[in-house]
Parts: C-alpha cells; sequence; structure tokens
C-alpha cells in the first residue's frame, strides 16, 4: 500500500469518533434519499431540482443530483468508515454552499431556517477529516 494511500485511511481517533461518524453518516444518507429518492418526505431528483433552480444553483437537476449523492454516498462513506476522509472533505464543501447559499441569511437559528444545524454537521465533518475515521472503521481494518 502506498504511503499517500495508507496517510489516507490511517486514524487516530477512538471509539468516540466512530460513533461520531455513524450518526453523522446515517444523517447525510437521509438527507440524499430525500434529494435522490424522495424517500422521508424528500422532493426526489425532481423537485429538488426545480427548488435549487429556484435559488440560482443552476441547472437545477444537476446540482440536486451533485449534492443528493455526496449526502447519500458520502454518509454511506462516513457510516461504514471507508474512505471516510475524502467523503468528509466533499461532505463540508457540501455544507459550505449550503450555508452561503440558503442559510446564511436567516441567521444562526434552526427555528429560522439558520445555519445552526448545517454548521454543527460540519463540526463533525471536519472533526473526521482531521482525525479520520475511528477505531471501528473500514479504514483502520484496511490501514492495518
Amino acid at each position: 500500500m502506498s504511503p499517500t494511500f495508507k496517510a489516507l485511511l490511517s486514524t487516530r481517533a477512538g471509539f468516540g469518533v466512530s460513533l461520531l461518524r455513524v450518526l453523522v453518516g446515517f444523517i447525510f444518507m437521509a438527507h440524499g434519499a430525500q434529494k435522490l429518492f424522495g424517500w422521508f418526505g424528500g422532493y426526489g431528483l425532481e423537485g429538488t431540482g426545480q427548488w435549487m433552480e429556484s435559488i440560482g444553483l443552476a441547472p437545477g437537476y444537476l446540482m440536486a443530483m451533485l449534492s443528493g449523492s455526496a449526502e447519500f454516498f458520502g454518509g454511506l462513506g462516513l457510516l461504514l468508515g471507508l474512505l471516510a476522509r475524502p467523503a468528509a472533505l466533499v461532505l463540508s464543501a457540501t455544507l459550505v454552499v449550503a450555508i452561503f447559499t440558503v442559510h446564511i441569511s436567516n441567521g444562526l437559528f434552526m427555528a429560522n431556517n439558520g445555519y445552526e444545524f448545517a454548521l454543527a454537521l460540519m463540526a463533525g465533518t471536519l472533526a473526521i477529516l482531521l482525525e479520520g475515521a475511528g477505531r471501528v472503521s473500514l479504514d483502520r481494518l484496511i490501514a492495518r
């Protein structure tokens, strides 16, 4: 295994980050499933694409597919602890876009559709990006 790939998979984190990773991954998978498949009360690609187009993210269908895929598959990567750092990086970038295109003008709090929830998720993704997938992860297993 190349040193670069081994460094990508390495982790210094313990059980706490593993738990954080699984929970954050589950949340992202659910959000991605809303966008991609219309599950859990979501609008699917068509509806999400129309909404994204309406807020200036064009082409809307493509943006819905990209964000939904990042959330669903990135969330799956976090959930499994497989390529957790790249997944966390992609999800962090997705959150930056969400915060600055949708939530920032509403202030911090969720009651006003603010960026509070996205910021909390970003704290989780950044912790995973810095520390790795944690003790219970496929990344750690592969790196060994």
